[in-house]
């Protein structure tokens, strides 16, 4: 799920769709004018022209800093079902981005880049939460990647739908019976659907996850030596099944389409078609940027927590090379990763230099995210840009405000997008079957999930 912020966690699912944006060259290197040509990854097809304004104005920054480094923009979105076979066939850019989700997965096939040496001479090694540096570590103790984003999941709502449904924007629900009170009335006064959920391309797997942690349950337990037991066949995960099954067929809140998945339920809440839905705390920027949002209409608020030990589940991504890029491509690629990445993280004018070019631009800036470094470091980050800030930050209070005390939990660490696949199944059975039989489905689940962990 694309997530944030993708830190004290691990992000968001995936299908990559790759295409030039300038240029048509297949692979990094030097091209005629003597310069190491690099490929990097930029938006989703779709996104606004703004978009493109502000990173071609990047581009050119960057080129006057590097002249010997020619940038060629890609499209590119990442997608669970379909990533892998784009990176075996070699049509990634050189430089992209994955969730931290499926870092494991790249680094135990080879798929990434050892970064450990330009890590270490940037002086990032000992700047990262542990915590997430972990998640780019491989078994050798290498590095292979740069995290570069953090996000909490939380409850992105409709202010304009509160309002027509007669409740009060500014007062979002703060339970999970609420939620569904609320979606019901919603879709009474105005026959959209109150509350949706992601359900397939590994989504439906990562948003059930999302709500079982946020009822106090984990679908999986790491047993400390590289394998994990499946936990999928518990209380939460049921209750979350329970609320869906309601929401579908007692109250009629959830909607018509129950095949959404990340990029296809941004789109129709944009459009004004859903009440509320969970997914990333970073989500804003990519509603506005690609799928044109109305800002107004925008609100955010933590997840419900309930349960004996809820968390929120946390996600985000990190930028990555390719292992088959040449030594040349690769001394560009991390200047391009510390310039376009890193450096606003750590740096004043690197940071105003980044949100200027943005706001210029008219792309968002200060969408609420989790730090990958420090909290105090981030939040001194948003002292630095706060001229810059065009986000609606008070339609987001009731996130900024609350999210510190909810306590972050990462991803489960093995098989992650292989188990949320499966997941989507059962979640897409209890929104198509009236009569589903929840505790048969999560037993079943249970038994193929640990196939798959033991495999």
């Amino acid at each position: 799920m694309k997530s944030p912020a993708r830190v004290l966690l691990a992000g968001v699912a995936a299908a990559a769709t790759v295409g030039a944006l300038v240029g048509c060259s297949t692979a990094g290197g030097d091209d005629s004018s003597g310069k190491t040509e690099l490929r990097v990854a930029t938006f989703p097809p779709g996104a606004d022209a703004a978009a493109y304004e502000a990173f071609a104005a990047q581009e050119k920054q960057f080129e006057d800093e590097h002249p010997d480094i020619d940038i060629i923009g890609v499209e590119y979105e990442w997608e669970g079902p379909t990533f892998a076979v784009q990176l075996a066939g070699g049509s990634l850019p050189d430089v992209f981005t994955v969730p931290f989700t499926d870092a494991k997965t790249l680094l135990e096939n080879d798929q990434l880049m050892d970064v450990t040496a330009e890590m270490d001479d940037l002086g990032y090694t000992d700047s990262f939460n542990p915590i997430i540096l972990e998640g780019v570590t491989g078994d050798d103790g290498k590095i292979y990647g740069f995290p570069r984003q953090a996000y909490a999941n939380a409850l992105s709502y409709n202010r304009e739908l509160f309002e027509a449904a007669g409740l009060d924007p500014d007062s979002p629900p703060t339970t999970w019976d609420e939620v569904r009170e609320y979606a019901k009335k919603i879709t009474d006064e105005t026959g959209k659907a109150g509350y949706s959920q992601m359900a397939i391309n590994n989504t439906g797997g990562w948003q059930l996850t999302v709500g079982t942690v946020a009822r106090g349950g984990r679908t999986q337990t790491d047993n400390g030596d590289g394998t994990a037991q499946s936990t999928i066949d518990n209380d939460a995960t049921r209750g979350v099944l329970q609320f869906l099954h309601d929401l579908k067929w007692e109250d009629g809140s959830f909607g018509s389409k129950v095949d959404l998945d990340w990029g296809t339920i941004n789109q129709e809440f944009a459009a004004g078609n859903i009440g509320m839905y969970t997914t990333g705390s970073d989500i804003y920027t990519a509603l506005v940027r690609d799928f044109g949002l109305d800002s107004d209409v925008y609100g955010l608020t933590v997840i419900p927590l309930e349960g004996d030990d809820p968390g929120t589940l946390g996600g985000g991504d990190i930028a990555v090379m390719s292992p088959t890029i040449d030594d040349e491509t690769k001394a560009a690629g991390v200047e391009w990763i510390d310039w376009y990445y890193m450096q606003k993280l750590l740096d004043e004018d690197a940071a105003v230099q980044d949100a200027k070019t943005l706001n210029e631009s008219g792309q968002a800036v200060g969408t609420p995210l989790l730090p990958v470094l420090s909290r105090e470091l981030y939040e001194e980050s948003l002292v630095w840009i706060e001229p810059y800030i065009n986000v609606p930050r008070d339609q987001m209070a009731p996130f900024t405000d609350a999210i510190w005390d909810q306590t972050p939990v990462g991803e489960a660490k093995v098989k992650t997008q292989e188990v949320y696949a499966l997941l989507d199944t059962v979640v897409q059975t209890v929104l198509t079957d009236e009569n589903a039989d929840i505790d048969a489905l999560l037993a079943q689940a249970q038994t193929d999930a640990q196939a798959l962990l033991d495999s």
